[in-house]
């Protein structure tokens, strides 16, 4: 990834918190036909994620989704949520929420993280794609806490476009289930692989 600044950047690793980011893509993503779509935002993806990423100490939430109408949505909800009545009525919501940040594109999503940083983050996936270099959560997990900045790729419709993954550095093992049904949520899959990179009981 060829990367510049443009974001805040946070300097140097803090002792005991992860560099990570987790970043949800809307655009450009698969359908069941394997056609590159935009896929909408949902609430409940805004709200669990958000929830289980301020739960396991990601720094930052981001969503890439380049239709204004979408963005509208998601800083509508925001709004409410930060600086309207919900501020108040739930301030553990106002709290997981405020790590989201929206970006128009990859590019974008890349420029900022970098910039916060001040460097490169290593970019993980998830994919059942062969042909990938595969990094184990043990693996992962050691690089992440040797302080290098780290950005997690879920994908939402039916996974991440060839043009997501060309840019990526490795993908984590998918997960499996106890039987041949395999078809989880994106915000179930975060809050797994989560616990599995930063939970203290994981190895």
């Amino acid at each position: 990834m060829n990367i510049s600044n443009s974001g805040d950047k946070v300097a140097g690793a803090r002792h005991g918190v992860p560099q990570i980011d987790l970043a949800l893509i809307h655009y450009p993503v698969l359908n069941r036909k394997s056609e590159i779509i935009g896929s909408a935002v949902t609430n409940l993806d805004l709200h669990d994620i958000a929830r289980a990423a301020k739960t396991y100490g990601v720094n930052t939430y981001y969503l890439v989704v380049p239709h204004l109408d979408q963005q509208s949505l998601v800083n509508d909800l925001l709004d409410h949520w930060l600086t309207g009545y919900g501020a108040t009525y739930n301030t553990k919501r106002k709290e997981a929420l405020g790590l989201i940040k929206v970006c128009d594109d990859l590019d974008c999503l890349y420029r900022k993280v970098t910039e916060k940083w001040g460097a490169r983050p290593t970019v993980l996936a998830t994919s059942a794609a062969s042909g990938r270099q595969v990094v184990g959560y043990g693996e992962a997990r050691k690089r992440i806490q040797r302080g290098h900045p780290h950005l997690l790729l879920f994908g939402t419709g039916w996974g991440l476009a060839p043009q997501v993954m060309d840019r990526i550095d490795g993908v984590l093992p998918p997960i499996q289930g106890g039987g041949e049904y395999n078809h989880l949520s994106v915000r179930s899959a975060v809050s797994i692989i989560l616990d599995r990179l930063l939970g203290p009981g994981a190895e």
